[in-house]
């Protein structure tokens, strides 16, 4: 329903009272009066609108045939045919054009305008059905019958009811369209007669001229009413919806009036305060960008997003958002690098100084600097530090910047476990950020920083990804000249970056990133090497840590000694720091406390400051009993002695192994009786006992896990020993693996079981003649102090470990059968 509501009677009883005073039929009286209905109609055509019955309504007429016969017939009865047409047309409309049933009107008042043409105001009074059409010129009239209003009576109840929902329908399209005025709905209460109120709201309501013309032609006054109430409810429900959408609209209108007008406020507040405004942020922005050695693509990448910040709302969160991004590859440091120092002269005395020993470690670094000075444009390597913890390699990094002159970034791996830590976020997720590698190049503030990957065996894997892939991107040579972040979008230049990882264990680092990488192992140190560690870093470390000066207190060579030996076992020198620091704060007390204390520490002053002795010197057991054998063994924390017992009793000749071994070892011992039973007459046994007495070879601290195939000739000597009563070589360990034909195989980890075997007091150490270039690549200051007996087979170690006398109180062996006593048989 539209402004015309108010066409038919607000506006037919005033604007036309502008003019002058009329009289306007009510519209019972329309209806009623059939008497001086003529039949002959002259017809006027409407294009836009259907009249009804008792309704008022101003018509234009343009026309000058149509002009002639208004005038006529207000001159004469004011009676014209009112019909509309079913399609416009440029010309007078024919039979054609016109709809079968119009309605019959008179004129109440006519209006000649300044331009000639002429609007009348016209009242309904009765539809009506075209018979014939009796002439078109000079314009159209017809024959017509009439057709009565045939509504029931009001007294029912369903008529009652249908006219009760007309106008509650009536009343909620105009609460839905404010353009309407309040006296719409007065107007609607005032009316009495149902069919007029049917030709009302039907005239009224804001439908096709189609669907009013179906309207008009419905008789049964019933049916029109049903009808008319389901379009007047369809009219409802898209009022229901454009309410809800503009309601919306203008919520959102004034929400972003409101932002402008704060942004404004707070831009005019900052240019009055002498603060950036977003705009002058941007272009500072884009200053900088435009002074960075960056590539094209990233340029352009930082321009559109430098434009589409600009576009975009201060106070939205995607403006925090895209700024951060900006501001994050401005700091990065694009194709900018340190220069580099080639003094290999003065890298050499950085990294002595720094380090003792690492021999192995310091001449590649020295070989990396030498081809890099004949070269400026060789790729970084992928260098990979492997070996116990505390043995500098962490460190080590350091000072291979320092001696470069590069930056120094570390980065920590252990427990990393989700992919986007090293490739980052997709910016569009809430709190994304860039991956570690990227942040700390931002850090490091150059593109070429020796970057130190911290125990890169220690990164795990779950459902978030596999850091572990990720890095295979960052660390190969032939892919990091690319390197995009999820987070910067844009490729990035690693291949400048020294990589140096740091591991404990090679078996957890996966086989394609440990191709990548150069594997340089670095073993634990000396005694000696220790000691000049502890006098040139650890002990001044300690002194400024605790406060006290170096000229108040030293320890002595002596001193550094005991600790090393009575307070730690290590590869390392991190226990022996620890320890350090106790002696250091027990003198920082007492000089806290003005107690007496010794400047220069001792070795009988260690004892008393730190306790009794943790490990014996010597952990040598003796060869006094038979089947107890010192072996060598690899431990992620550095070397290790163990001891492999053996013991028999009385049984039907089973083997029992304990000691938590894995299933290398078992393998291992399962192997060594194998051996001794096929060759039991070399060695001198008596076959007789493996079927008349068990076995047991145990490993002690069981609650240690053991593994590894190091133990094989430990093993088979220790059983040769118990089976045969003979001593053991004193002062002797071993390691190596062995067949069932008794070849005895290369070990790894040479170097940290000859340190071990050095600080457990051992003079002399087994193991298989191909690992003799493992020693001589160690150095003559660790094995120095000590033999080596290179073997082929198994019968050699035997000949060296076992000694031709027997133990004292040697085991007599009962064979149950013959009940009578076997002594060991006699040295061939």
């Amino acid at each position: 329903m539209n402004r015309e509501l108010i066409s038919s009677l607000v506006m037919a009883r005033q604007d036309v009272e502008n003019v002058e005073m009329i009289e306007i039929a009510s519209p019972d009286e329309v209806m009623e009066n059939e008497n001086n209905l003529p039949t002959d109609l002259s017809l006027l055509s409407l294009r836009n609108t259907v009249l009804f019955p008792g309704i008022v309504i101003p018509v234009t007429v343009t026309r000058a045939k149509f002009i002639k016969m208004v005038k006529k017939a207000y001159r004469t009865d004011k009676t014209i045919g009112v019909i509309a047409q079913i399609r416009h047309t440029p010309n007078e409309p024919t039979p054609e054009d016109l709809y079968k049933v119009g309605t019959i009107a008179t004129i109440l008042k006519m209006i000649v305008l300044p331009d000639g043409n002429v609007t009348v105001i016209i009242q309904g009074r009765r539809r009506f059905e075209v018979l014939q059409y009796n002439q078109t010129e000079p314009h159209l009239t017809a024959s017509v019958r009439y057709i009565p209003d045939n509504f029931p009576s009001v007294r029912k109840k369903e008529v009652k009811a249908l006219i009760q929902s007309l106008k509650e329908a009536a009343y909620k399209i105009l609460s839905l369209n404010p353009e309407i005025p309040k006296d719409a709905q007065m107007a609607i209460s005032n009316i009495d007669s149902p069919s007029f109120l049917t030709h009302f709201l039907s005239s009224n309501l804001n439908i096709e001229i189609n669907e009013k013309q179906l309207l008009l032609e419905t008789f049964d006054g019933s049916e029109q009413a049903h009808k008319l109430l389901e379009h007047m409810m369809k009219e409802i429900q898209v009022l229901e919806i454009k309410r809800d959408i503009q309601s919306k609209a203008s919520l959102d209108i004034d929400q972003q009036q409101r932002e402008y007008y704060l942004r404004q406020q707070i831009k005019v507040l900052q240019e009055e305060l002498g603060l950036e405004t977003p705009d002058q942020e941007v272009e500072k922005l884009r200053a900088k960008g435009a002074k960075k050695k960056w590539s094209k693509e990233a340029n352009e990448h930082f321009n559109k997003e430098l434009n589409k910040i600009l576009r975009m709302n201060s106070m939205a969160p995607e403006y925090g958002v895209s700024l951060t991004y900006a501001e994050t590859m401005i700091e990065l440091p694009w194709n900018e690098y340190t220069k580099d120092n080639f003094d290999l002269k003065r890298a050499k005395k950085i990294l002595d100084s720094d380090h003792s020993g690492l021999d192995k470690v310091k001449e590649r670094i020295i070989e990396y600097l030498a081809v890099l000075k004949l070269r400026s444009d060789m790729k970084a390597p992928i260098l990979c530090l492997y070996g116990p913890p505390g043995v500098g390699k962490t460190s080590l990094g350091k000072s291979i910047a320092k001696s470069l002159g590069r930056n120094y970034v570390r980065m920590a791996l252990g427990g990393l476990h989700d992919e986007a830590e090293i490739r980052g976020h997709r910016k569009t997720y809430i709190g994304a950020m860039p991956g570690k590698v990227i942040q700390n190049l931002q850090k490091a503030k150059s593109s070429n920083p020796v970057f130190v990957l911290d125990e890169i065996d220690k990164v795990s894997r779950d459902f978030r990804g596999d850091p572990s892939s990720a890095l295979l991107e960052v660390l190969d040579p032939e892919q990091n000249s690319s390197f995009k972040d999820n987070y910067l979008e844009v490729d990035y230049d690693l291949s400048k970056v020294l990589f140096i990882a740091t591991a404990n264990s090679l078996d957890t680092i996966q086989p394609p990133l440990r191709d990548r990488m150069e594997i340089i192992e670095i073993s634990g140190y000396t005694v000696e090497e220790k000691i000049e560690i502890a006098k040139k870093h650890l002990v001044p470390k300690q002194l400024e840590q605790h406060g006290i000066k170096v000229k108040d207190l030293r320890i002595d060579d002596k001193a550094i000694q005991k600790v090393i030996e009575g307070y730690t076992r290590e590869s390392g020198v991190r226990r022996l720091e620890q320890q350090i620091g106790t002696l250091v704060r027990k003198i920082a007390k007492a000089i806290a406390m003005q107690e007496e204390y010794p400047k220069l520490v001792k070795a009988e002053h260690v004892e008393k400051m730190l306790g009794a002795p943790v490990f014996d010197h010597d952990l040598y057991e003796g060869n006094e009993t038979a089947g107890v054998v010192t072996g060598l063994a690899w431990t992620s924390v550095g070397g290790d002695i163990l001891f492999i017992e053996s013991s028999l009793s009385r049984g039907r000749g089973q083997l029992t192994l304990s000691g938590q071994l894995g299933d290398v070892m078992k393998e291992s011992a399962v192997t060594a009786l194998s051996y001794l039973k096929s060759h039991a007459d070399e060695i001198g046994i008596d076959y007789r006992i493996f079927q008349h007495y068990d076995l047991h070879v145990h490993v002690p601290q069981g609650a240690v896990p053991k593994d590894g195939p190091s133990a094989g000739i430990t093993m088979v000597t220790s059983m040769a020993s118990i089976f045969t009563q003979r001593k053991l070589k004193q002062n002797l360990a071993m390691t190596g693996e062995i067949t069932l034909r008794g070849k005895v195989l290369p070990v790894g980890g040479i170097k940290e079981k000859i340190l071990a075997a050095k600080r457990a007091g051992i003079k002399e150490i087994v193991m298989c003649y191909k690992n003799r270039k493992d020693v001589e690549e160690v150095g003559a200051g660790y094995t120095e102090g000590l033999t080596f007996h290179y073997v082929d087979y198994v019968q050699e170690v035997l000949d060296i470990a076992l000694l031709p006398e027997q133990v004292e109180n040697a085991m007599k062996f009962i064979l149950p059968d013959e009940k009578k006593e076997i002594q060991p048989v006699e040295m061939l």
